[in-house]
């Protein structure tokens, strides 16, 4: 349970680092303000980590997005490093987060929902029974508690 906090631990420096770093310290225009790291995870040996990002922009931002991380990989990790203070820095891996385009799929088959919802309902606003509008078979006579009188 140690390791597990302590990658976890890891991982959020990580995170925090190369956030830090990509603001601040690269000067990479291909790294503009539109990259974010998302989230941070580590092995549990601590050696790799693997760094979520988002990229605000068209698929040529993103791909640029890439290119920037990966030749900038050397100088985050040596940023890591120097942050963790490990005997042996994990290596970087860039990985782009699915998490936005996935949040889009469901938003579109959620508006796609409310629009079939809105047909049914405007369907059913003037329909009336098939049969009787209370299905339920009763005694004929019974009177006002529910007792039948003979």
């Amino acid at each position: 349970m140690a390791d597990n906090a302590r990658a976890k631990k890891l991982a959020d420096l990580i995170r925090e680092v190369v956030a830090e770093k990509l603001q601040r310290g690269i000067k990479d225009p291909r790294l503009g303000t539109h990259v974010t790291i998302t989230d941070t995870r580590v092995t549990g040996d601590l050696r790799e980590a693997t760094v979520f990002y988002t990229v605000y922009g068209d698929d040529e931002d993103r791909a640029s997005a890439a290119a920037g991380l990966q030749s900038a990989k050397g100088i985050l990790r040596s940023a890591v490093g120097a942050a963790a203070g490990t005997k042996f820095t994990p290596t970087l891996t860039f990985v782009a987060d699915a998490l936005p385009e996935t949040a889009k799929t469901i938003e579109d088959l959620l508006d796609k929902a409310r629009a079939s919802d809105a047909q049914v309902r405007q369907a059913s606003s003037g329909a009336t029974y098939a049969g009787d509008a209370d299905p339920y078979r009763k005694p004929d006579d019974e009177d006002e508690e529910g007792t039948t009188t003979e």
